[in-house]
């Protein structure tokens, strides 16, 4: 990049695509990382994590990029395909540099960092960290914003000291756009320190999203950092599933404590799951299938299928049942898939559409014989159905994709190479 090119402010960066020298896009940017130094010299910007499509964090060297404008990086050379491991001596600039309270050295007044620019040095390729965008008063999500400022690196001290009680808002704006399992990655990545500040920064919806797609280890840790309302809260806002996974990896006493803090409906639902063995498709079925009644029509069918919160495999297909309309529901008659409901008109009762041929599993039915099921009729989801004929749920292809991959598979990424990453 030429000398007296502009600055930018590093929330500008999360999520931008990283392209090579032809062209071809290699990833995006995920952290910046850089190194503090004695003093007040501004810190050393060393490169960036770039999340790569196999969702590998690699990193980048600043030396290899050539340009940072809109909304894009241009790199040069061959990018290192190793995993990206953080040194005792770095920092991650969006994840432990926003939000902290810094002081500002001329008033010893404390300010919350929003956000920090980075410069490239005239006539080398070296960049900084050289300008801190910081707000006036208090922390806390229900104050007023307070005045802000840009001030240089040197204005300000605190950087290096250990933070308790960090905030996240900055931090969670840059990646506000980030699907649930990006965010989840991302989130992964952190210090163990930094991942609670954030976890309890996101709504109970996004947080429950955001661990149901987070490794098993990090989901029981930030489970046990929140307080047990909060904790009970976010289990009721998971897919019932998911919650009893998440619960079965709990001491008895623990599970049962926030089973009872939850609704009793919703714990109701998580209870029965808990009821199953694991590897079976009672254990792996979700309780919350789109059930119909026979006399409903299309059009009711399509309206249920068009909900945003619905899986794409559970959209597939709506199961109609004798009343009651809740798992374990009255009689089950048949499954009506999403193909069908578009070919027919929409008043047509789909309790004229169903497909009865189509046998349902048993609850017991262990999980090589549901992923042979689902192979043989080509289906992503396939209705469960007790000894008396009511649905219970419904098993999908992503659950059951989730107990045949290995139980790492979250943390590991297409033909691993190894640790650390080179200048």
């Amino acid at each position: 990049m030429a000398a007296g090119a502009p600055r930018v402010f590093v929330s500008h960066l999360a999520g931008v695509p990283v392209f090579d020298p032809v062209g071809d896009q290699v990833g995006r940017v995920s952290d910046l990382v850089a190194m503090l130094r004695v003093g007040r010299r501004p810190p050393r910007l060393l490169g960036m994590v770039v999340e790569v499509l196999s969702r590998r964090r690699v990193f980048v060297p600043m030396t290899r990029v050539t340009g940072v404008a809109s909304g894009q990086v241009i790199t040069t050379g061959v990018v290192n395909m190793r995993r990206f491991e953080q040194r005792p001596t770095e920092r991650l600039v969006l994840g432990e540099l926003l939000d902290r309270r810094v002081t500002l050295v001329e008033t010893g007044e404390e300010v919350t960092v929003l956000d920090v620019a980075i410069q490239q040095l005239p006539a080398r390729r070296d960049w900084e960290i050289d300008k801190v965008f910081v707000r006036r008063g208090k922390g806390g999500a229900l104050r007023r914003k307070g005045e802000t400022l840009t001030v240089e690196w040197s204005a300000v001290t605190g950087f290096s000291l250990e933070e308790h009680g960090q905030g996240a808002e900055n931090l969670l704006a840059t990646f506000e756009r980030l699907r649930p399992a990006d965010l989840a990655n991302a989130l992964h990545h952190l210090s163990p320190k930094r991942r609670a500040e954030v976890a309890a920064a996101l709504d109970d919806d996004r947080l429950a999203d955001v661990l149901e797609e987070l490794p098993e280890d990090d989901q029981i840790e930030i489970l046990g950092k929140l307080k047990e309302e909060r904790a009970a809260d976010v289990l009721e806002a998971m897919d019932p599933d998911d919650a009893a996974d998440l619960l079965s990896e709990l001491p008895e006493e623990d599970q049962e404590r926030l089973l009872t803090l939850m609704r009793p409906d919703d714990a109701a639902d998580v209870r029965r799951l808990l009821a199953y063995e694991e590897r079976t498709a009672g254990g792996l079925m979700t309780t919350e299938p789109i059930v119909l009644r026979p006399d409903a029509t299309v059009a009711d069918a399509l309206a249920r299928v068009r909900q945003q919160d619905l899986s794409p495999a559970l959209a597939a297909q709506v199961y109609v049942c004798r009343p009651p309309d809740e798992t374990p529901t009255g009689k089950y008659l048949g499954t009506v898939h999403f193909q069908r409901l578009l070919r027919d008109p929409p008043f047509t009762l789909v309790g004229s559409l169903v497909d009865s041929d189509l046998p349902p599993l048993g609850p017991d039915t262990p999980l090589p014989a549901v992923t042979s099921y689902l192979a043989a009729y080509n289906m992503v989801a396939a209705p469960v159905v007790d000894e008396s004929g009511s649905l219970l749920g419904a098993v999908t292809v992503d659950d059951v994709l989730d107990h045949l991959l290995p139980d790492d598979w979250r943390e590991t990424e297409f033909h691993e190479e190894g640790a650390g990453h080179g200048g």
